[in-house]
């Protein structure tokens, strides 16, 4: 098949791309980066270069294709930007697929969503995704979509570094020994891998996970691979969360975005819609990550 890879070699979008090409498949990948063509080429897929917010771009490079892997992506520096608004923008990259995906006559979706988008309220900054499977649902009823839900990805805990540095624990406004899942892009690239391959119909949500531990089983496994065995998960409140991201320069809209989603983590509100669909969880156990987490912590001591 002819797929459309979006997410240029990020942690998802690289591993699946490999994993597609080895099974055959024909790949475009889209990247607005023009120095990512040679590593795109080498994987042995078709660098498509261009930018998300082009939506006669995406509609030309949709052309012919059978499936379209669509996630929405900004950078993490576009947190910082005081004068963007990522919800409005993240809306105006899926209105731009809606567009690109009727025009180009696709009639198959993997949307990358997450966990949260069974509601637009209650889970701060997540209430994107909520909107932008909306936004792809307007489509007409014979494009058939699969909503991928991946819980919080690893690699977010290289957040925790700077704190573990400078105050020798790690700090949130959440924590306990409440259990909550995690995933590994690995595992995610896998799962969509599958659902190209399986022919899905209609539309329907895919949650993905690899572990499910509360946040002290968190700290106990990375304290143990970075040489902290008593490193501890300590909890503060949510005024002192948003001061600290505002401090550190965040957009303050996006600062209470992440507040709020942390805080819907407490008492598992976050995970409701989850623990009624809950998935066979991936290969990619935390313990896994710890030695990449212990690499990237050893290179910033």
């Amino acid at each position: 098949m002819k797929i459309v890879v979006t997410g240029s070699l990020g942690n998802i979008s690289k591993p699946l791309t490999e994993e597609l090409v080895q099974k055959g498949h024909s790949v475009i990948v889209i990247s607005s980066n023009p120095e990512r063509k040679k590593e795109i080429e080498a994987l042995g897929a078709i660098a498509s270069i261009g930018s998300m917010s082009d939506s006669n771009f995406l509609s030309k490079t949709f052309q012919g294709v059978d499936i379209v892997y669509a996630m929405e992506a900004l950078g993490y520096h576009s947190f910082f930007d005081q004068d963007l608004d990522v919800m409005e923008e993240i809306n105006k990259i899926a209105y731009n697929y809606k567009e690109a995906i009727q025009r180009s006559g696709v009639k198959k979706v993997i949307h990358l969503s997450s966990i949260g988008a069974h509601t637009d309220s209650g889970n701060g900054i997540l209430a994107f995704h909520y909107n932008a499977e909306n936004i792809l649902k307007q489509l007409p009823e014979d494009v058939s979509i699969k909503f991928m839900r991946p819980v919080g990805f690893y690699y977010n805990l290289f957040s925790f570094i700077q704190t573990i540095n400078a105050q020798g624990s790690i700090v949130s406004n959440y924590g306990g020994d409440e259990k909550e899942p995690w995933v590994s892009p690995k595992d995610i690239a896998s799962v969509i891998a599958e659902e190209v391959d399986a022919g899905f119909e209609g539309r329907s949500i895919r949650y993905i996970a690899s572990d499910e531990l509360s946040p002290n089983e968190v700290a106990k496994i990375l304290g143990e691979a970075i040489g902290k065995p008593d490193l501890k998960w300590l909890v503060i409140s949510d005024e002192q969360l948003l001061n600290g991201m505002i401090g550190a320069g965040m957009n303050p809209k996006a600062a209470k975005g992440f507040t709020e989603m942390n805080a819907s983590r407490r008492g598992g509100v976050l995970y409701k819609d989850y623990n009624n669909h809950k998935p066979v969880l991936g290969k990619t156990k935390l313990k896994d990550f710890a030695k990449d987490f212990a690499e990237a912590y050893n290179r910033q001591k």
